[in-house]
């Protein structure tokens, strides 16, 4: 299968906002350092809120800093605001991320807006990025994009809707995110169709979480659609907050050996993206691990579509 595909770590921050313990800083900037060293090109290594509400995120400012100097590394920050984007920019983020929720309940309980005040924001955010830093790009990603534990069903085309007012409010791409793990195949299959058939090269990641068993395969929907980047974290950690229920990520690493057994190339190694996990198993003591990849072990004649 002639692809190449782009890997987005989200780890250090989805995977680490939800968890009670906080990693020090040097631990944060060690397991960075590592998946750079794996051959992955783009990181999202914190969001810019508030510390007394994420006490996991009070040193996003130099973590993006310390971040900023690993060659060839993208280095992403999620924003809530106007201020975070404004901080996020200060330190040196190469490219912003902004959560915008599919469904009202989640916007309000999450950012405290509406869905309309967010994409006001956003475009505050675009006017003042287009000032300050026009080269930082700005991805508007719908959150709960494939349903929400607080209202349930959310209509495909809201989401749609939605996600045009983000491109028309400026932002260069806008991705979906299954934050709660409710999607399944064909709805992925469905809504990346329908989104990349509205802005074409402007649709983002497919940030899809594996709550229910199913980010492998919607993972693998939204690639069949057209999908070329997709978020994930090491070891499986992450989930929001604020969306009741809504537990971690794809692991990268079963996502990369997916791909790569596919031939499918993401440049990035998996004998050192496993190594990786030790650096999170000591930093964060007690935490769950999870992922399939690592306890099984890569199958013996396994050949990666990236090469050696």
């Amino acid at each position: 299968m002639a692809a190449e595909i782009l890997i987005s770590e989200c780890g250090p921050r989805d995977g680490l906002q939800i968890i009670d313990q906080v990693m020090a800083t040097a631990d944060k900037l060690a397991w960075i350092s590592a998946m750079h060293r794996a051959g992955i090109t783009e990181i999202e290594v914190c969001s810019f809120v508030p510390p007394s509400l994420m006490p996991q995120m009070a040193d996003a400012a130099q973590v993006v800093a310390a971040s900023a100097r690993l060659p060839g590394l993208t280095v992403l920050a999620l924003v809530p605001n106007l201020r975070g984007a404004e901080a996020a920019i200060a330190a040196g983020a190469h490219k912003l991320t902004i959560p915008v929720s599919g469904s009202e309940e989640h916007s309000l309980a999450n950012v405290r807006k509406t869905r309309a005040e967010m994409v006001s924001e956003v475009a505050r955010i675009v006017a003042m990025r287009n000032e300050r830093a026009p080269h930082v790009p700005i991805e508007a990603n719908i959150s709960v994009a494939f349903g929400c534990t607080i209202a349930g069903l959310v209509p495909e085309d809201d989401v749609i809707r939605l996600s045009l007012a983000l491109v028309e409010a400026g932002v260069d791409i806008s991705g979906l995110s299954d934050t709660t793990g409710m999607g399944n195949p064909a709805q992925t299959r469905r809504l990346f169709t329908r989104l990349i058939g509205e802005i074409g090269d402007k649709c983002g990641a497919a940030h899809m979480h594996n709550t229910r068993g199913l980010g492998l395969a919607n993972n693998l929907a939204a690639f069949e659609a057209g999908v070329r980047t997709f978020d994930s974290s090491l070891c499986g950690l992450g989930g929001c907050p604020h969306a009741p229920g809504a537990s971690g990520n794809v692991a990268t690493e079963d996502l990369v050996f997916m791909f790569e057994a596919m031939g499918v190339r993401t440049g990035i190694d998996l004998e050192r993206l496993i190594a990786a996990r030790a650096i999170v198993a000591r930093a964060l003591p007690g935490v769950p691990l999870y992922g399939m990849l690592a306890p099984a072990g890569v199958p013996l004649g396994f050949v990666a579509a990236s090469g050696p």
